[in-house]
């Protein structure tokens, strides 16, 4: 799975390079749409009843952003982010399976997140709406700085939508730093009353 995230960011990152070649030449104005790449770190954690001693599991979100300038301070802003998200717990002394005494619960997503913004001064915009979830890798990991220890799991469900909000400053080339907040509003596992919770940062680029 280390080798998936890896080959994912990859593809995003090579993909947003061709179309800042094929655009090069472009001028670009105000209310002219923009393409970039981010990423960051994650901050995650679930948050519901019966959770006890967990801690945010550090991970990293990687992806595509469009921007759609509407008026001179407001704009429409979609991505499409791999994002490492899940907990971290302690389990009982002596570990499990030979392993540690920590164990994440990985929960792997491509976020969609849509968002209105609105431009606060020059470069600074706040920035909130819906995001969409689509799990594609959901594991237990009971060595988390190795490779062994994951063992794969079906509990969780394959969409889920929640909430996204922060704020961006971004310089007239075109990098930009972000923090965001993202709270998932339907059921981690059905009927459990488990919830996603991820502070994200991030920087990146705007062709």
């Amino acid at each position: 799975m280390k080798s998936l995230k890896i080959l994912v960011t990859g593809l995003l990152f090579f993909g947003a390079s061709a179309v800042h070649a094929q655009n090069e030449a472009d001028n670009s104005t105000d209310r002219t749409p923009s393409i970039g790449i981010k990423g960051g770190v994650n901050f995650a954690n679930l948050i519901g009843n019966d959770l006890d001693d967990q801690r945010s599991r550090t991970n990293f979100h990687a992806g595509i952003v469009g921007e759609l300038p509407v008026a001179d301070i407001f704009s429409l802003q979609a991505e499409v982010l791999y994002s490492g998200q899940g907990v971290k717990a302690k389990i009982p002394a002596g570990g499990i399976l030979g392993g540690s005494d920590d164990v994440e619960y990985q929960l792997d997503y491509i976020n969609v997140p849509v968002l209105a913004k609105f431009y606060i001064t020059k470069g600074l915009s706040v920035e909130a709406g819906p995001q969409f979830d689509f799990l594609v890798n959901e594991e237990y990991d009971f060595n988390p700085d190795s490779d062994p220890g994951d063992v794969e799991t079906d509990n969780a469900e394959k969409f889920g939508f929640g909430v996204a909000g922060g704020l961006t400053f971004q310089t007239e080339m075109g990098l930009f730093a972000s923090g965001r907040y993202t709270y998932g509003f339907t059921d981690v596992i059905e009927d459990a009353d488990i919830h996603n919770s991820v502070f994200q940062i991030s920087i990146g680029y705007k062709f």
